[in-house]
């Protein structure tokens, strides 16, 4: 009697950690099938349109000191052509664009950011915005950035100089434009990174 019902109790131990395991195979499975990433002519046009990550981190060989010139600011639609100088002193700023000494070099990961004043090299920034294009050439890289923020801050606010997950590039000067005196706010341009051109010597 003892021995038959070891047996009958064997039987149903086994059907149970069989059923348990076919059950959970199948759960995995299905879990690992749903969180598979999908093939490309599946995906949201949203992921489609994500935009492309830079193809380079620029690392420069020789870094720049407060006063050196480090490439040109285009700027297509004012047909401008501006020199960037290292450093936000009065005198990087009397002599073009200033590019702040605690931020990324151009074309680097993370946040560049550039100032100059509202009454000399960017009287007209007011009229460029959203969508626009800024071009920044340093000796050996031209990089393309696309405006995608337009914002006007206070003059104290410091949001303009946080880190950013990739390449990206800040303009900032002071607003309104027309104001006497020492401006209340700063107009600010962010744009990402969304062409390297490697120049040749």
């Amino acid at each position: 009697m003892k021995r038959y019902i070891f047996l009958t109790a064997s039987v149903v131990l086994m059907g149970l950690g069989s059923w348990l395991a076919a059950t959970n195979g199948l759960k995995f499975v299905s879990g690992h099938t749903v969180s598979a990433p999908l093939p490309t002519e599946e995906r949201s046009d949203k992921e489609k349109m994500a935009p492309p990550v830079p193809e380079k981190t620029v690392v420069y060989e020789e870094r720049p000191v407060e006063g050196d010139m480090i490439g040109q600011l285009i700027i297509p639609k004012l047909d401008a052509v501006l020199p960037i100088y290292h450093g936000t002193d009065e005198d990087e700023l009397e002599k073009g664009v200033g590019h702040y000494a605690g931020s990324v070099l151009p074309g680097e990961k993370d946040h560049t950011v550039l100032s100059g004043h509202r009454d000399t090299v960017f009287r007209r920034l007011g009229e460029v915005g959203k969508g626009d294009i800024l071009i920044v050439t340093t000796s050996k890289d031209e990089f393309t950035y696309k405006i995608r923020k337009v914002r006007i801050v206070d003059a104290d606010d410091r949001t303009v100089i946080v880190p950013k997950p990739r390449a990206a590039l800040s303009v900032t000067t002071c607003y309104p434009f027309t104001y006497i005196g020492d401006a209340p706010e700063r107009y600010i341009l962010t744009g990402d990174l969304i062409k390297t051109k490697i120049m040749t010597d």
